[in-house]
């Protein structure tokens, strides 16, 4: 089979996946680099309209919105490294984040880098399974995502800046914020960026000014202490492989009268691909913490295996390796996937360096700082699990610059403030439902064991018990309080299921102790979500 021919067995016609991008010749050309010495050898202080730092998905989609929204406005882009990156999340769009990219003019964008269409997610628990597709459209049809190398999605969007004549990339590192602190290191105002070479070997820098500052450098933000200098703590850990495997060969996997559900458990229908589901999240629950799979090609497919809690056993004693080993070896048992179990623990036994990273939980606070934005992770971080970070940020970069288009004279208090209310429902949503979620599936006591359980069967339901958790998920459904309601809902039925004693995870005792041990897990389900939920309505 040639590699047109599976591309073309499950397409996306909304956010294409193959065929051709306007801005290939720019994805490896270096030529609009301008290296750091060059720049510092035009010889004065540069002036420019807007400067943002780092060209990560969310600063290169908004550096490419700007330039073409503001094409009489000069653009600063600083990016360290303008080489593909390799990471090993940030590799599944929703649909929702590819509704933000079209909005961006970015629709193509997925083309030309061997992405692959999602249609929701497979999830498999105790030997049972369910699945959760995404929303349909008005028309019927399903919405779906898309999943990709990370690096490749970072070059096509790193292409469009490239061709914007407007936007100056620079190799470098913004060292300093210009402007004004107070006593307490916190940032007052920004009037530009002190730029530096990467790697620095000397103190030459170049003073920078710009009307409005973009800080969107990322999760490891240097300067999210300038806007937010609140304790950050880990969560869990992620841990990465690479799983192989042969394509889809039939597209009668996808065109079955109710398309991939037809093939849930019927392996032989993928033509030996070992997926529970391809074109699909898979979530297994049954590991240590939860064991996401996602493919990043038709050959591909990211294992991320969850390791609960803030500190990471050593890799180099071999304890890591023994935890992940039994991980995926309970996450995908041997007499119910026998495929798999193999693929995960070859996989596994072939990494020469276990890639981990951790996962944290930062809201977003106020942003008060006159002449700068703090944007996408450098805002705010949720837990990776649903896979909603890069729909965030680009919704963020959405409702940003139309802002910045309604009042061009760039009256930043009015615009912040403004911004900062219309973010908030689909941020709240999306990151309350990525810290609940991992709280419940990585289940360190019986109570949040008994709430997995409940949330597993939940969603098994059908209708809108499965259709609107699924609009959370993706992002396309942005209602903070219809949120609480499921969730408050799935621990209702976990108090049914313990009072009742239908509860696998949590069986017997007496009558009097299931019913305490009932309300006692509806209030360990308040002190899930509801810190949560404040946190995030506190800016």
């Amino acid at each position: 089979m040639t590699v047109s021919s599976e591309a073309f067995l499950d397409e996306n016609h909304d956010w294409p996946t193959h065929g051709s991008y306007e801005y290939t010749a720019y994805y490896h050309s270096r030529k609009e680099v301008v290296s750091f010495d060059d720049f510092a050898a035009q010889g004065r202080s540069p002036r420019y309209d807007f400067a943002v730092i780092g060209a990560g998905p969310i600063g290169a989609a908004l550096a490419y919105k700007l330039a073409v929204d503001w094409p009489q406005r000069r653009i600063l882009v600083v990016e360290k490294n303008w080489a593909e990156p390799d990471r090993i999340v940030g590799e599944l769009m929703q649909p929702s984040g590819c509704q933000a990219m079209e909005r961006l003019g970015l629709r193509m964008v997925f083309n030309d880098i061997g992405s692959v269409p999602v249609h929701g997610y497979y999830i498999s628990y105790r030997g049972r399974s369910l699945y959760v597709p995404y929303m349909r459209k008005e028309d019927g049809r399903q919405l779906r995502g898309v999943s990709f190398h990370h690096g490749r999605l970072v070059m096509n969007l790193r292409a469009a800046c490239k061709a914007q004549s407007n936007i100056t990339c620079v190799e470098g590192s913004v060292v300093e914020l210009l402007g004004k602190t107070d006593s307490m290191g916190q940032q007052q105002q920004v009037n530009g960026v002190r730029v530096a070479a990467a790697r620095a070997s000397d103190d030459k820098s170049v003073d920078v000014t710009a009307q409005l500052t973009f800080v969107c450098d990322g999760i490891m933000s240097q300067f999210r202490k300038r806007l937010n200098n609140q304790a950050i703590e880990t969560i869990s850990h992620f841990c990465g492989l690479v799983l192989e495997h042969e394509p889809v060969q039939s597209d009668e996997y996808f065109s079955g009268p109710t398309g991939t559900t037809d093939h849930i458990l019927r392996a032989e229908a993928a033509g030996g691909n070992v997926l529970p589901m391809p074109h699909n999240g898979n979530v297994l629950l049954d590991g240590v913490g939860p064991v996401l799979l996602y493919q990043m090609s038709e050959r591909e497919t990211r294992v991320l295996a969850d390791i609960p809690g803030s500190q990471l056993p050593s890799e180099a004693s071999g304890q890591l390796r023994a935890v992940l080993r039994d991980s995926l070896a309970r996450a995908a048992p041997k007499h119910i996937s026998p495929g798999l179990h193999a693929a995960l623990l070859s996989a596994l036994d072939d990494s020469r360096r276990i890639r981990c990273i951790g996962s944290k939980f930062v809201p977003a606070v106020a942003n008060k700082v006159d002449g700068a934005v703090w944007i996408g992770d450098a805002l705010n971080v949720r837990h990776p699990l649903t896979g909603g970070g890069m729909t965030i940020g680009l919704w963020d970069v959405v409702l940003l610059t139309d802002l910045l288009q309604e009042q061009p004279d760039l009256n930043m208090r009015q615009i912040t403030a403004k911004w900062q209310w219309q973010r908030r429902p689909r941020a709240l949503v999306v990151n309350v439902l990525s810290v609940a979620l991992h709280a419940l599936f990585a289940a360190e006591t019986k109570e949040l064991a008994l709430l997995r359980e409940a949330c597993f069967d939940y969603l098994g339901r059908g209708s809108y018990f499965t259709m609107q958790p699924s609009g959370f998920l993706s992002g396309l459904l942005p209602n903070p309080l219809l949120l609480l309601f499921h969730f408050f809902s799935v621990a209702f039925l976990a108090v049914y299921l313990r009072i009742s004693n239908s509860s696998v995870s949590y069986p017997g005792d007496s009558l009097p102790i299931r019913f305490y041990s009932a309300f006692y897990t509806l209030f360990v389900a308040a002190w899930v979500i509801l810190p949560v939920i404040w946190q995030e309505l506190r800016p």
